[in-house]
């Protein structure tokens, strides 16, 4: 009797067990039959322990340094998942050391230094793959297929909004004013809706902003609108906020033929964040039918206009299934340097824009 043995799973290092450490990347690691997690740092006791609680034998450093002394002999992947403004300097070490890297959005502070994480990894020869895993949303997903059968004919409009409603600042390195820690939702839900947009409808080619800080006692802009025109004609108006009272739709996508208005966020982060995990073979990322988006003209959706378009599952395990069929060999990086630094190339446009006033050209 003859069988074809079972992979040997590539060793993953994650560094960081915050927010993105501890409910995205290391549940998603867990979930995927090509990847084991190996090791984990944090330099928190309690986090630590933590570690050790939800994922016993997986070693625990203090520092990324102790990875490095290890290098490429015992890890075949490093995950970045610390706060926004150690990810060139961990990164970098990582590839200098001889390992592939994953680093949570945004890659960097600016499009040069993403740039130059992305030269840096082609000299080496490694994979550089940026986490945006709101591609992998159930919304964008069925979006990307209406749009692929051309639904709503040729769009000229895409409204996008990540918006919450946290009147009081939770507090933290994300809500900070001090530009070196790279805070505030310009690059935080901002990286994720301007991404989906460039996926979307291609490179832009002028940006203008609206940046504000709305609540008291904050330090970074909560409430901040991106337009974009892009270069085959689609304006793009993408909204982040934690000030909504009243949450907009999700999508509002506009077409000659046909509009598609979808409410509600993906249920994945949700449900990371009550300790579901996804299973091969099971149900994950469905969302009830009455969060459908409908498909349309002339009606509005808020009446039962148009016609429910079923979502398509989310499918965040698909980003690190993507990831290590690109460490074999067998497929693709499935987000790019190149691409976070057009993103950040936005980022940096919206920033300047909303504190002179104007419409800039990229």
């Amino acid at each position: 009797m003859t069988g074809t043995a079972p992979r040997t799973p590539l060793r993953v290092g994650l560094v960081g067990y915050g927010l993105a450490g501890s409910v995205f990347h290391a549940p998603l690691i867990d979930a995927s039959e090509d990847l084991v997690l190996a090791a984990v740092t944090t330099g928190n006791p309690e986090r630590a322990a933590e570690v050790r609680a939800a994922h016993p034998g997986v070693r625990v450093a203090a520092s990324p340094d102790e990875l490095w002394e290890r290098g490429a002999e015992e890890l075949d992947l490093v995950v970045v998942a610390s706060p926004n403004k150690t990810h060139v300097a961990v990164a970098t070490a990582a590839l200098e050391a001889g390992i592939p890297v994953v680093v949570d959005k945004p890659l960097a502070g600016t499009a040069a230094e993403a740039r130059g994480l992305a030269a840096l990894a082609e000299e080496r020869g490694l994979l550089l793959s940026v986490f945006q895993n709101r591609r992998w949303d159930n919304d964008f997903l069925t979006l990307r297929r209406l749009l692929d059968e051309d639904a709503l004919g040729e769009v000229q409009r895409f409204e996008s909004r990540f918006e919450r409603w946290r009147p009081q600042p939770k507090g933290g390195w994300r809500e900070s004013g001090a530009p070196e820690e790279i805070g505030g939702l310009l690059y935080d839900l901002g990286s994720h809706v301007v991404d989906q947009a460039l996926v979307l409808f291609g490179p832009a080619v002028s940006v203008y902003a609206e940046s504000d800080v709305r609540r008291p006692g904050a330090a970074a802009d909560d409430d901040t609108f991106l337009a974009i025109t892009h270069a085959g004609g689609v304006r793009s108006h993408l909204y982040v906020s934690a000030t909504a009272a009243q949450l907009g739709p999700r999508f509002r996508v506009l077409g000659q033929r046909a509009g598609f208005v979808k409410y509600g966020l993906d249920p994945q982060e949700a449900a990371l964040r009550e300790g579901l995990r996804p299973v091969p073979g099971t149900v994950w990322g469905v969302e009830p039918e009455g969060l459908w988006g409908r498909l349309g003209s002339g009606e509005s959706p808020l009446t039962g206009g148009g016609t429910p378009v079923p979502s398509l599952p989310g499918a965040y395990p698909a980003y690190y299934a993507a990831v290590a069929a690109a460490l074999r060999g067998t497929g693709d990086n499935p987000v790019t340097a190149h691409e976070a630094a057009a993103a950040l190339d936005v980022l940096e446009a919206a920033k300047r824009s909303a504190r002179e006033g104007v419409t800039v050209t990229l």
